[in-house]
């Protein structure tokens, strides 16, 4: 399984429609949040309760930590938690909906929370605290339930192997961009500064992953692959043989759905997750 990447990027897609929905911002404001941003880091973050804007910030890794503390604790002062958790839910249903009409969804969603019950969460804190939300009664809501939980889990797992090689926030956001799994613009995605960008493609340069210029080198590509290859090690060693089998069973289902949402629009590749298509 350590391999078969297609399960997991399919498993982003089917997560990030509640981020690229064209009305989530309105949305969100509906209920008292400010802006895109404060949608993205208040609804995100809401299964740990109400976190701090360092706690955000430690957990997500990749977000400067001034744009995270543009839209936290304010955000907590706005609106309800449970409020957010719940706009979160119905954009994911509204969104998906109109692609699982050649999908089982019932099995699908069966299949994915039976992984999610097979998952070894110790050191995976937002897998842990989304796994703990409860689970909705609808197929499509556990549908996205499940498979939110499973790529918290593999985004646990990456950044603990991206600190343990020692790379940062920016300077991983500025390695995706150089080896064209992001958009140029993902400085602004992001919060980096002009000058947090440029620091963080010299740490890259230092290493002889960029040129001078930002561009990739062959080593960078070396060390992006071999972080991946890493990942999906971590991740593989926290399922067992029920959620391996389930994994594998309900993956060609998933890149299904992934490729109908990348057709209606719903989700673009690259785009700032920095994950290929499946």
């Amino acid at each position: 399984m350590t391999q078969i990447r297609p399960f997991w990027r399919a498993i982003e897609a089917v997560h990030d429609v509640v981020y690229f929905a064209p009305d989530a911002t309105q949305r969100y404001e509906a209920v008292g949040l400010t802006g895109h941003w404060m949608g993205y880091l208040a609804s995100r973050s809401a299964a740990l309760g109400t976190p701090s804007p360092s706690l955000v910030t430690a957990l997500f890794h990749g977000f400067a930590p001034a744009m995270v503390a543009r839209a936290l604790p304010d955000a907590w002062e706005r609106a309800a938690r449970g409020d957010v958790l719940a706009v979160r839910y119905d954009i994911a249903r509204d969104q998906l909906a109109p692609v699982l009409d050649t999908i089982d969804a019932a099995k699908v969603a069966r299949d994915l929370m039976i992984v999610t019950e097979h998952l070894d969460v110790a050191g995976k804190p937002l897998a842990a605290a989304h796994r703990d939300l409860p689970a909705p009664d609808d197929e499509i809501g556990r549908l996205w339930h499940a498979a939110t939980v499973i790529r918290e889990y593999r985004g646990d797992c990456h950044v603990a192997v991206l600190t343990a090689a020692g790379i940062d926030g920016a300077a991983a956001n500025a390695l995706a961009v150089a080896a064209g799994l992001a958009p140029k613009d993902q400085p602004s995605y992001r919060g980096w500064s002009d000058d947090e960008w440029r620091a963080a493609n010299g740490r890259l340069a230092t290493r002889g992953w960029v040129d001078a210029d930002g561009a990739v080198t062959d080593t960078g590509r070396s060390a992006r692959r071999q972080i991946e290859d890493t990942t999906d090690r971590v991740c593989v060693a926290g399922l067992d043989r029920e959620a391996t089998g389930r994994a594998i069973t309900v993956e060609d289902s998933l890149v299904v759905i992934a490729h109908a949402l990348e057709q209606r629009g719903t989700i673009s590749y690259p785009n700032p997750t920095a994950v290929p298509r499946p």
